[in-house]
């Protein structure tokens, strides 16, 4: 974890910012899990793990809770300033972020679940390419994420927002090639809407992942680069 300056008075204040960096981290690890585990239930027809994240999803909605209250007892006993301030923010959005991607992974899972949880046959798997492909987009975007804000690296941040178009094209065109196969045979267009609102969870994740990294710069710089061009 990386040291926050040289240090309070109050040695206790280290302490309860130690455990918001350390808090944002757990849940950064839980969030990757859920996605990895919702791409993995897609991937393998694992209809038992699809079903398991959506029970595990309340354990990141109370962790989002338990952080923002203890954001608010810090911020009414201490009264931060400056780079601590901007570091109490960054984790209070980074983990609203963080439950939203965990929201997402769960669509992810329950999809895989209609997709594969009745009689039907199974879709072509020219129809899941784009799932595949978006979902590593999405957990190397994550990973990448995760640990610029626990190192503090504003580089590896700026790289981040960069590539985020990268995203946005390639969500574009899966849209493009469903609709060439729904126009080759009008049979997958249900598969084809399930896979559209799976990479569509996917763009999220990639969209909240950029989000944790536009903090990182707010909390060395105390710049705001939201809705800007790279």
């Amino acid at each position: 974890m990386t040291t926050q300056g040289e240090g309070h008075i109050v040695k206790r204040f280290d302490g309860e910012l130690s455990q918001l960096h350390y808090r944002i981290a757990e849940m950064g690890g839980l969030a990757l899990s859920q996605l990895k585990d919702a791409l993995r239930a897609i991937k393998t027809k694992d209809m038992a793990l699809a079903s398991k994240i959506g029970q595990r999803e309340n354990e990141l909605d109370l962790l989002e809770v338990e952080t923002d209250g203890t954001i608010v007892e810090v911020l009414a006993r201490r009264c931060p300033v400056g780079g601590d301030l901007r570091m109490i923010m960054a984790v209070s959005k980074g983990v609203t972020d963080l439950e939203r991607i965990g929201d997402e992974a769960m669509r992810v899972a329950n999809i895989a679940l209609q997709i594969y949880g009745n009689d039907t046959s199974d879709p072509n798997e020219h129809l899941l390419r784009d799932v595949h492909v978006m979902g590593q987009m999405a957990v190397d975007a994550l990973e990448k994420a995760l640990d610029a804000f626990d190192r503090s690296d504003e580089d590896a941040a700026r790289d981040i927002i960069a590539h985020h178009r990268a995203f946005e094209d390639e969500f574009e065109a899966s849209l493009r090639r469903l609709m060439t196969y729904i126009m080759e045979d009008s049979r997958n267009i249900g598969f084809a809407i399930n896979t559209v609102l799976a990479v569509k969870a996917l763009e999220r994740v990639g969209a909240h992942a950029q989000n944790l990294a536009e903090y990182v710069v707010f909390q060395i710089k105390g710049k705001d680069v939201r809705h800007q061009s790279p």
